[in-house]
C-alpha cells in the first residue's frame, strides 16, 4: 500500500506536470487544489527538490515547477524516492534487502520468489508510466474489485 506521503507527492508532481513550462506554481495553489496540508507539502517538495525533480523560487512571484520534463519522471521514480522500494517484503528489495524475520531461508521460501516477481512487474508498470501521460478514468461499471 502506498503511504500518504507517496500519494501526496504523486498528486503534487502531477499538478506541477499539468503546469509544466508555465512558470512557478505557488505552494498554496498546489495545496488547495490537491487537498494536501501545506506543511507536509513543503517537506515533500523540499525532498523532491533535493532529488532534482523539482525546482523552486522564493519571493512574491515564486513557487515550484518540475526541474525535468514530465516525460522523464516515472511513477516508479516517485515511489522509490518517497517509499524507498517497490518491494512488498524486505527480502524482495533490490537496494534495501533484508532477510525477513521468522522466515525460511530465501533459497527455500516460495513467497520470496513470488515477491521478486511482484516487485519486477510493479517496476515494469510504474517505470513505464510517466507524469506526461494522462490516463483515462476506469469505467466504474466494469470494475469488480
Amino acid at each position: 500500500m502506498l503511504s500518504q506521503k507517496t500519494r501526496y507527492a504523486i498528486r503534487a508532481l502531477q499538478h506541477l506536470a499539468d503546469h509544466y513550462g508555465k512558470g512557478p506554481v505557488p505552494l498554496t495553489d498546489i495545496a488547495d487544489t490537491q487537498n494536501i496540508p501545506s506543511k507536509f507539502l513543503t517537506v515533500i517538495l523540499s525532498e523532491m527538490s533535493r532529488e532534482g525533480l523539482v525546482a523552486t523560487q522564493r519571493g512574491r512571484d515564486g513557487g515550484y515547477w518540475l526541474a525535468l520534463p514530465p516525460v522523464d519522471i516515472s511513477y516508479g521514480d516517485i515511489v522509490r524516492l518517497t517509499r524507498g522500494s517497490l518491494a512488498l517484503t524486505p527480502c524482495a528489495s533490490r537496494f534495501a534487502h533484508e532477510q525477513c524475520k521468522n522466515c525460511l531461508p530465501e533459497s527455500e521460501c516460495r513467497l520470496h520468489r513470488v515477491m521478486l516477481r511482484v516487485r519486477d512487474e510493479t517496476a515494469r508498470v510504474l517505470d513505464g508510466i510517466s507524469l506526461a501521460e494522462v490516463l483515462p478514468f476506469p469505467d466504474v461499471a466494469r470494475e469488480s474489485v
